[in-house]
């Protein structure tokens, strides 16, 4: 970041996820033509910025397994099997960063995401989206985006074959962020 404007300096601290409001969903294809969405509902993680100075930023952020939730029960069962994420064996799932380039309000976080304990390098590309003081006091922090992997680097490789060709789940998923950031005092 060659400058760092006052809002963007504002950003310096340690901030930690607001899982009441924030959302880490992702989106997969099924049976080659409908979309199903689906969220963790469990998710936590601090971030450490340093507006002046991006590469000394860093985040973790865990997820856990069992709070996976598509809106329908026995899917859910199913992503939380041996076939899926295998919750009972894997109960996290984490992202460490190992690089922070900021460019304007447009944020790049390389880091590890782990998954049934399956270590892989992904790219999150995220969108400043402002600040602002809740009624309680609280200073907030938006950030939004989304990135696409295949499942099969983790080794979610279980699939069914259809009648008309092609397979129920798609490789691809897009995983989407809408994240909200408190501010420690």
């Amino acid at each position: 970041m060659s400058q760092t404007t006052n809002e963007t300096a504002a950003l310096t601290g340690t901030w930690t996820i607001d899982p009441a409001h924030s959302v880490v969903g992702f989106v997969a294809r099924h049976a080659m033509v409908t979309k199903v969405r689906g969220r963790f509902r469990d998710v936590e993680g601090q971030i450490s910025i340093v507006a002046h100075e991006p590469k000394q930023s860093s985040a973790t952020v865990k997820l856990a397994v069992s709070s996976v939730d598509t809106g329908q029960q026995q899917r859910d069962d199913h992503l939380r099997s041996g076939d899926f994420f295998d919750a009972e064996k894997y109960g996290e799932i984490t992202f460490t960063s190992s690089d922070v380039e900021v460019d304007g309000t447009e944020v790049k976080l390389t880091g590890d995401l782990t998954i049934k304990d399956v270590t892989k390098p992904v790219t999150l590309e995220l969108e400043y989206t402002g600040t602002a003081v809740d009624p309680f006091g609280n200073t907030r922090a938006g950030f939004e985006g989304e990135t696409t992997v295949n499942r099969k680097d983790w080794g979610l490789t279980w699939n069914a074959a259809l009648e008309t060709g092609g397979v129920l789940v798609s490789e691809k998923v897009t995983l989407e962020f809408d994240i909200s950031l408190i501010k420690s005092a």
